[in-house]
């Protein structure tokens, strides 16, 4: 009875400790987003590709198909958006964080993007992945 009470212990205390390391991790992603939001908001496309990681691995699949990689990514982002009147002002909704395995993420939400030439809003589902202890957008898909 005795090692069934401190196994009982031992199993609520993992769980309340599980639960939060979820929660960081949530808070800790949510703060990379933000980062992005000012970012793009004020133009810093290399600011906003922070949150991403920096590799060939990288996959990013829009409207014209799938990207491979960091740089041409970012090559992308600055052909499509390359002045301030086209970035403007970016604000996300995140609708969903839920967790994949222990180290990785999906977040689903809605972008809006305010700007003089007219506004674009869509959604996203986007893959964090912490790597060598920082939380990086491994893929990325966006319409």
């Amino acid at each position: 009875m005795k090692k069934l009470f401190i196994f009982s212990i031992l199993i609520t205390l993992y769980s309340c400790a599980s639960k939060s390391s979820i929660i960081k991790h949530k808070q800790e992603i949510i703060e990379v987003m933000k980062d992005q939001e000012k970012a793009w908001s004020n133009h810093n496309l290399e600011g906003f590709m922070n949150g991403y990681w920096k590799s060939d691995s990288l996959r990013f699949y829009g409207s014209n198909g799938i990207t491979y990689g960091w740089k041409k990514t970012l090559e992308n982002y600055k052909k499509s958006y390359p002045t301030k009147n086209h970035t403007g002002t970016l604000q996300f909704k995140i609708n969903s964080i839920s967790q994949i395995e222990k180290n990785s993420y999906y977040v689903m939400g809605e972008y809006y993007l305010t700007r003089e030439i007219g506004k674009a809003n869509g959604v996203f589902m986007i893959i964090f992945k912490k790597i060598n202890g920082t939380w990086k957008i491994v893929a990325d898909t966006s319409c």
